[in-house]
C-alpha cells in the first residue's frame, strides 16, 4: 500500500464484523478493516449485531457495537454520541445504504467531517415478486436518496452497479472490494472430470434463485451424468432448497455445507471444476472474485462482477434461465480451453484489484476529502 498519512477513520455497518473474524462476517470487509488499521486507526461501529453495547478488537481496529437501537432516530443519535466519544476522526465511511449508510452520513454532516457511502447490495434494484431491493417501496427510495445527498462520496464495486446507480441520478465511483489472494489461491492442479464437481457459495434466500440453480443441475446431470453440486451458505428457506432437490431426484449429488468460515470455502474451491452463479440480483458477488482468485471459472447470471467480466472472463446467461444456465455449464465443462482461458482472465483481473488494492484506493478516496 501507498504511505499516506495516518488518519482517523469511522467505518460504520449493518453487522458482519462479528468478534471471531471468521465467522457471521462479511469477508470482504474484514479484509478492508485489516488492511486499513495498518496504516490508519480504525473504529467500526456496528448497529444492528449483538443485543447490548459491547467493544472488542478486530484485525487491528477497534470494533463499537452499539446494541441494535432501534430505528434510523435512535441509530443516528447513538452514533453521533459515539463518533463524539472516540473522536475526532477524519472521514466516516457507510457500508450499505440503509441502514448503516443513511446513519453514517448523517452524522458526518452534524459533525463536519466528509463521509464516504458504499452502496454494495440491493440500493438501486427491485424485484416485487420476492420483495428484494430498496426501490420497491417509497420509503426506501426517499432513504437511499438521503444517504446519496448526504454522502461526500459515492462507492460501487461494480461497472454493473454503477449503471443502476446512475439511472437513480447518482455519479459513484467503481472501487471494488477485493479478496485476500492468501487465503483464496489457485490448486495446484485440479484433475478433469468426469466426475466433475460444481460450486456455488450464496446463503439460501430467494434473491440467490437456488430454485433455477437446481432446476438447471437437474438438466446438467441429464446430460453429462456423472456431476456433483456443493452449496455452502446458510439456509433461510427453512428447507425449500433441500426439498427441490428431493422433487429433482437428486439426493446424493448435492451437498448442503451450511455457513462456512473463508478458509474452509477456500478449499471447496480448490476441489471443483466451475463455479456457478445463479442470483437475480448481485450488487458486486464478492463470491465471483474468490473464484477468479482460486482460477476457478465461472458461470452464472448477468449479474455483477459477472456482467462486467462477460465473455472474456465470465460466461453469462439472463437472471432466472435455468435452460440457459445448464447449457453454459455443459458447454464450459465440455471446453478444457475455453474454462482455462476464462478462468486466467478472470484470476488476473481479481489479483490485480485484490484486498491491497481496495484498501489503496479507499486510502487515496479519503485523503481527497480530508
Amino acid at each position: 500500500m501507498e504511505q499516506w498519512p495516518r488518519v482517523r477513520i469511522a467505518l460504520v455497518v449493518t453487522g458482519g464484523v462479528d468478534r471471531s473474524g471468521r465467522e457471521k462476517v462479511i469477508p470482504a470487509v474484514i479484509w478492508l478493516i485489516e488492511r486499513l488499521a495498518r496504516q490508519h486507526d480504525v473504529f467500526v461501529y456496528a448497529l444492528r449485531y449483538h443485543e447490548q453495547p459491547c467493544s472488542y478488537p478486530l484485525r487491528g481496529a477497534m470494533v463499537r457495537d452499539l446494541g441494535r437501537p432501534a430505528g434510523v432516530l435512535r441509530q443516528y443519535a447513538a452514533l453521533t454520541a459515539a463518533l463524539k466519544h472516540d473522536g475526532p476522526f477524519d472521514v466516516v465511511h457507510g457500508y450499505w445504504a440503509l441502514p448503516a449508510g443513511l446513519v453514517a452520513a448523517a452524522a458526518a454532516r452534524r459533525l463536519g467531517v466528509p463521509s464516504v457511502l458504499t452502496c454494495d447490495s440491493g440500493e438501486f434494484a427491485a424485484i416485487p415478486d420476492i420483495g428484494y431491493g430498496l426501490q420497491i417501496r417509497w420509503r426506501h427510495r426517499r432513504a437511499v436518496a438521503a444517504a446519496l445527498a448526504l454522502a461526500s462520496r459515492v462507492t460501487v464495486c461494480t461497472a454493473y452497479m454503477e449503471r443502476l446507480a446512475q439511472a437513480r441520478g447518482a455519479s459513484p465511483v467503481v472501487i471494488p472490494l477485493g479478496v485476500d489472494t492468501s487465503v483464496f489461491s489457485p490448486a495446484p492442479q485440479t484433475p478433469g472430470g468426469p466426475p466433475w464437481r460444481l460450486l456455488n457459495v450464496a446463503n439460501l434466500n430467494p434473491v440467490k434463485d437456488h430454485r433455477t440453480l437446481i432446476q438447471a443441475f437437474r438438466a446438467v446431470v441429464d446430460r453429462l451424468g456423472d456431476v456433483h453440486l456443493d452449496l455452502a451458505g446458510e439456509d433461510t428457506l427453512n428447507g425449500a432448497v433441500a426439498d427441490a432437490v428431493k422433487r429433482q431426484g437428486l439426493e446424493g449429488r448435492v451437498t448442503f455445507h451450511g455457513a462456512l468460515a473463508s478458509d474452509v470455502v477456500a478449499a471447496l474451491h480448490r476441489r471443483a471444476h466451475l463455479f456457478v452463479l445463479s442470483s437475480r440480483h448481485e450488487a458486486a458477488g464478492v463470491v465471483a472474485l474468490e473464484a477468479a482468485a482460486s482460477c476457478l471459472p465461472v458461470v452464472g447470471t448477468s449479474v455483477g462482477y459477472l456482467a462486467d467480466w462477460s465473455p472474456r472472463a465470465a460466461r453469462a446467461v439472463p437472471v432466472a434461465d435455468a435452460a440457459g444456465l445448464a447449457d453454459a455449464v455443459v458447454e464450459m465443462l465440455n471446453d478444457a480451453d475455453a474454462r482455462q482461458r476464462q478462468a486466467a482472465s478472470a484470476h488476473e483481473w481479481a489479483v490485480a484489484h485484490d484486498a491491497d488494492w481496495s484498501a489503496a484506493e479507499f486510502t487515496r478516496l479519503y485523503a481527497s476529502l480530508v
